[in-house]
C-alpha cells in the first residue's frame, strides 16, 4: 500500500494517477472538510487526517509500505502555515511512518532546501529532509527547481497571449532549470521502484537552463509576433504582478540554478519536457478555451 499525502494538489494528483495506472494500491490522505476531496480518484482508498494532527497520521500509515508526500502550505490559508505544515507536519508524518514500520519514503522538497536557509519554506523543507535522512527508512528526496506550470503562465504566458507587456525583475538573463510538473511526477513514480534512488537526494529540473528572455522568445516563436518586455528594478513594487511573485522573481534574479539532468533522466527513463513543447501546449489550451 502506498500512502500519498498532498494527493489533491497539482503534483500529488499526477503522482496518484500514474501509480493507479500502474495498478498500485493507493491510499490518499484528505483533510477533514477538504474542498478538494472530489479530486481523489474513485479507485484510491481514502483516509481522513491532517499533518497538523499527529494522532491522525498513525492510522493513515497503518499497513502502509510506502509514503509519498508533496504537501506544502504555499497555497493554503490559516491555520495552515509553513511552520505548521512544511515543518511540524512533515516531522509528524516521518515519525508516524517510522512507528508504523513504513519501508519506503519519498519526500518532494525544493531545490536549495537547507536547515539554515533564511527563507522560511526552504528552511522548513531542509529540517524535514535532515530528519528523514536520520531515519532507517529507504528514503528519497526530490528537490524540484521552479515549476514551469506555476510561474511561466503568470509571468510570461498570460500577458503574452493577452497582448500585454511582460514584466520582468532585473535583466531577465539569469538561467534556471525550470521543471515541468509532469516530469517531476514521472521522476517520483520511477524512483519509488528503483533501489538506486534509495537514500539519495535528487535535484529535478528541465532539459536545459533557461532565462526569462529565453522564455519570452519561445512565446514569440509560438505566437509569430513580438512580445514587449518591461524591466522592473529589483526591490521595487511591480503593479502588474502579485507581491509574492515579485518577491520570487527578485530572488531568482540573484543567482543561476542550472541542473544537468542527463544522467537522472537516462537512469529513471524520463523524457524531459522542452520549453517549446510546454509553450505550445499552454498556448493551444488557451486557444481551445477561447473557441469553446
Amino acid at each position: 500500500m502506498i500512502l500519498i499525502v498532498g494527493s489533491t494538489g497539482d503534483l500529488g494528483s499526477q503522482i496518484t494517477d500514474r501509480l493507479l495506472a500502474q495498478g498500485e494500491q493507493v491510499r490518499v490522505l484528505t483533510r477533514p472538510g477538504s474542498a478538494h476531496s472530489e479530486r481523489v480518484p474513485a479507485r484510491a482508498e481514502r483516509v481522513t487526517g491532517d499533518l497538523k494532527d499527529a494522532a491522525s497520521l498513525v492510522a493513515a500509515c497503518s499497513a502502509v509500505d510506502t509514503v509519498v508526500t508533496t504537501a506544502n502550505a504555499t497555497a493554503r490559508t490559516a491555520p495552515d502555515t509553513i511552520d505548521s505544515v512544511d515543518l511540524a507536519g512533515n516531522l509528524n508524518l516521518i515519525e508516524a511512518a517510522e512507528a508504523a514500520g513504513v519501508r519506503r519514503y519519498l519526500l518532494v522538497s525544493a531545490l536549495g532546501a537547507h536547515p539554515d536557509h533564511p527563507m522560511p519554506l526552504l528552511r522548513a523543507k531542509g529540517i524535514a529532509e535532515q530528519r528523514l535522512r536520520a531515519s532507517d527508512m529507504a528514503w528519497t528526496v526530490l528537490q524540484p527547481n521552479v515549476f514551469m506550470d506555476k510561474l511561466i503562465p503568470i509571468v510570461v504566458g498570460q500577458p503574452a497571449l493577452s497582448n500585454r507587456p511582460v514584466t520582468l525583475v532585473g535583466n531577465g538573463l539569469r538561467k534556471h532549470s525550470f521543471a515541468a510538473m509532469s516530469d517531476a511526477a514521472a521522476y517520483a513514480v520511477a524512483a519509488l521502484s528503483d533501489p538506486r534512488t534509495w537514500r539519495q537526494t535528487i535535484p529535478v529540473g528541465g532539459p536545459e537552463p533557461l532565462s526569462w528572455l529565453d522564455i519570452v522568445t519561445a512565446f514569440e516563436n509560438e505566437l509569430g509576433r513580438s512580445v514587449p518586455v518591461h524591466a522592473a528594478p529589483a526591490g521595487e513594487p511591480t503593479p502588474d504582478l502579485p507581491e509574492f511573485i515579485t518577491q520570487l522573481l527578485t530572488t531568482l534574479d540573484a543567482y543561476d540554478s542550472p541542473i544537468d539532468m542527463t544522467q537522472t533522466s537516462r537512469t529513471l527513463e524520463v523524457v524531459p519536457t522542452h520549453l517549446a513543447d510546454f509553450v505550445h501546449a499552454f498556448a493551444s489550451a488557451a486557444r481551445d478555451q477561447v473557441v469553446g
